[in-house]
């Protein structure tokens, strides 16, 4: 009989457990979807009860992490990366994006979540918060992509609100779908998807920033996530003048709207993006009280030129934040290990502080904080006995990262979480496990054949171009 079990021996093992353990020389035995046993190589390797059979994995050299958790991700703009650069929010999705994803059609957004998974698994994320997933998408195309692709996953389905309003002059191409995406159809497919793939799908609801809407529309989002225990996500205060609009349309700091429209609370999950632009005065207990979690999104806030989230005051008052990479087309990769080097670095360097967000809370945050965020932390973002067994293996012995090694931290060198955060990047993920189950191996996908869903994709990404007629606004001297 075949064994179930497999057995990591001779890693750096970071945990991100509640006492932040570290193994050195570590091993973790693994059967079926669930850690069994973590400790010394020597010991896990020789014990008489390690099943017979058992699969040996040597990552010498390696450094073993929870998988990562990206609570902020648009999986249909993968297609889109490159088509939108160098402009503020408003006019990047006014002109480009909302334009070209109204223009998805059939198959369209199963190609593009195929891309952003394969590029997640391939940089390390093993679980990740679907931000706003439209009807042109396709719910159904997203999930059959997760449950192929064998990723771990919260859907968040786009619950429109007619975003076009002459008071701020934006107009949303989407709007031409709004009863396609209403409560009722989130519940239909929060009943027929959640739970689905042995565990994997999670269904959520997801909201757009209020730019003049209807309060009372807003209202029965989140009444409905409420009755029904349905996490919600919402794009909140995002670019500056959400902040004007929040105050003149609604006389209101954004977190005042989201508590009095029943948008966070206690009684279910509530991951609210980016968070910009508050009233920090007002809002910052709103969200304490609530239990909130802010999806940080430090690269696609600075690229937007939307600003930088006040995460020190978020955290200094008990607000959970996690990290998120937005869509390809605003952060241009979904390589939540870059996106930890680029939160750290700007909090230090606005701040003047180089103590602010070290490493090791910055990866708190794309692990147990995200996973704390999904309210899935009795699962998955940390390495502990019980948990499922969401892992990845990366491979530090590259010119980027020299000259650590495991020598150097035993005598008292090189820390290798610093080194995780500042110096590795999704390229250095050699191994990524979910579920138990082997997803990326030698740095190649198990599952799917890269160069076909690279060559899916730029057919597709054409075809959408020519429908919504949508160019680059960029001039370059082709020859």
């Amino acid at each position: 009989m075949k064994s179930t079990s497999t057995i990591f021996i001779h890693a750096t093992i970071i945990t991100v457990d509640n006492e932040r353990t570290i193994w050195l020389d570590g091993a973790i035995l693994v059967n079926l979807d669930r850690i069994v046993a973590i400790g010394k190589t020597a010991e896990l390797l020789h014990d008489p009860l390690l099943p017979a059979g058992t699969k040996v994995v040597d990552c010498s050299g390696r450094i073993i992490l929870p998988g990562l958790i990206n609570t902020h991700a648009h999986l249909a703009q993968s297609l889109l990366r490159g088509l939108a650069e160098d402009v503020p929010l408003h006019s990047w999705l006014c002109d480009s994006i909302w334009p070209m994803e109204a223009n998805y059609e059939g198959d369209d957004g199963y190609v593009a979540a195929r891309l952003t998974i394969a590029e997640m698994l391939r940089s390390g994320t093993t679980c990740f918060l679907e931000a706003m997933l439209t009807y042109r998408s396709g719910f159904e195309n997203v999930a059959r992509a997760v449950e192929e692709m064998g990723i771990r996953a919260c859907l968040g389905k786009l619950v429109k609100v007619e975003e076009t309003n002459t008071k701020t002059g934006m107009t949303d191409a989407r709007d031409r779908d709004v009863s396609s995406m209403s409560i009722d159809n989130a519940l239909d497919a929060h009943h027929k998807y959640h739970g689905a793939c042995g565990g994997r799908i999670h269904v959520w609801m997801a909201a757009g920033t209020p730019r003049g809407s209807s309060e009372s529309s807003h209202r029965a989002i989140g009444d409905a996530c409420a009755e029904h225990g349905i996490g919600l996500t919402m794009h909140c205060a995002e670019a500056p003048k959400d902040l004007a609009i929040y105050r003149d349309c609604y006389d209101c700091s954004p977190v005042e709207f989201c508590q009095r429209n029943n948008l966070i609370g206690r009684q279910r999950k509530t991951v609210l993006a980016h968070m910009v632009n508050l009233n920090l005065e007002k809002d910052l207990p709103l969200l304490q009280q609530a239990e909130v979690t802010v999806a940080h999104n430090p690269s696609s806030n600075c690229k937007l030129a939307s600003g930088i989230a006040a995460v020190p005051e978020l955290m200094d008052s008990g607000v959970n934040v996690s990290l998120g990479t937005d869509g390809a087309p605003c952060a241009n990769t979904y390589d939540l290990i870059q996106e930890m080097r680029v939160a750290a670095l700007i909090q230090k360097g606005t701040r003047k502080d180089a103590k602010l967000l070290e490493a090791e809370e910055v990866l708190a945050m794309a692990t147990i904080k995200g996973a704390e965020g999904l309210g899935l932390e009795k699962d998955i973002g940390s390495l502990e006995v019980g948990k499922k067994a969401d892992l990845i293996v990366l491979d530090p012995s590259g010119l980027h990262c020299a000259p650590f090694d495991q020598d150097q931290i035993l005598d008292g060198g090189l820390d290798p979480v610093t080194t995780v955060v500042y110096s590795c990047s999704g390229a250095d993920v050699e191994m990524v496990v979910v579920d138990g189950q082997m997803v990326v191996e030698q740095r190649k996908l198990t599952s799917a054949d890269e160069q076909q869903i690279m060559q899916r994709a730029r057919q597709t990404v054409k075809r959408i171009r020519e429908r919504s007629r949508v160019q680059s606004h960029l001039k370059r001297n082709f020859r």
